[in-house]
């Protein structure tokens, strides 16, 4: 079974990722069924406000309570948790793709072109993310594309170094070798033999992104710089609440906050599995 590991004496051991990384599945579908499955954003506008209800702590009617006009801040949260995931997704795989572009030329070039395109990845790896991306924002108006674009600007750094590594590891294998000496050009090499070869290392990127995207999305929206105020994320949920923390009402902080920690976990726990499973070592105790 692929859960079962052997043990150095011959006993098998099961491995403690996978259970987890099932569970964190179990949550993420969940989460994705939540989030696709609220009720249509109709019931999130002005006509939900119900002041004589607002700031109520949370009870059966509402299990989250609600907020400071009202409404119900499970709905909100639940649909908050739809944008944030989108903003994620989209950001963390147009991340991936640039990085893997950029790995890429990197390493199949080589050379003065691998010692340019590094310096330039140094030079954006200097920035800090969130200054970077409060630049990227300040051009545009708020909103998801702007939030994305951002993401995906400053988060490229670390797959294009995974793949230009993996793609200088391969470059030495004999069947690359072969292809070479067999008379096919350097740009089928890459696109035949070496991008393929990277694809399960950058899928991990792309997945170990979206928690990323996720806090820097909400980072965004706590500081008023990311999505517009009327646009349910989980950051634009805390950074409403800040008001009715300081006067005591905790439930519109903690609620979205929790979720985008549970939303966090589980994808950590989803990548830590994989990567587990991409490991040479598990590999080889696989095939014992």
């Amino acid at each position: 079974m692929a859960d079962v590991l052997r043990h150095p004496q011959g006993h098998p051991r099961r491995s403690s990722r996978a259970p987890r990384g099932r569970t964190s599945a179990v949550i993420i579908a969940l989460l994705v069924l939540a989030a696709l499955l609220v009720p249509p954003a109709v019931q999130l506008d002005q006509q939900a406000v119900d002041l004589a209800h607002k700031l109520q702590p949370p009870s059966w009617s509402h299990p989250f309570g609600t907020d400071d006009v009202g409404r119900d801040l499970l709905l909100r949260c639940v649909y908050g948790l739809r944008i944030s995931l989108l903003v994620g997704v989209v950001a963390a795989l147009a991340a991936t793709l640039v990085g893997t572009a950029v790995g890429a030329v990197a390493g199949a070039l080589g050379g003065w072109s691998d010692r340019v395109v590094m310096r330039l990845v140094d030079t954006f790896s200097s920035v800090p993310h969130l200054l970077l991306g409060i630049f990227v924002v300040a051009m545009f108006r708020p909103g998801v594309w702007p939030v994305v674009a951002s993401v995906a600007l400053t988060h490229w750094l670390s797959t294009a170094r995974i793949v230009r590594a993996e793609i200088l590891s391969l470059r030495t294998r004999p069947y690359i070798d072969a292809a070479i000496s067999g008379g096919a050009s350097r740009w089928r090499v890459t696109v035949r033999h070496l991008l393929p070869g990277v694809l399960p290392q950058a899928g991990l990127a792309a997945v170990l992104m979206v928690p990323h995207a996720m806090w820097h999305e909400s980072a965004l929206s706590f500081l008023g710089l990311g999505l517009p105020s009327h646009r349910a994320s989980l950051g634009n949920l805390v950074q409403g609440a800040r008001g009715s923390l300081l006067a005591g009402d905790w439930w519109p902080t903690l609620f979205p906050g929790l979720l985008l920690i549970v939303a966090t976990l589980a994808v950590a726990g989803l990548a830590g599995a994989w990567r587990e499973r991409l490991s040479p070592r598990r590999r080889s105790e696989l095939m014992l």
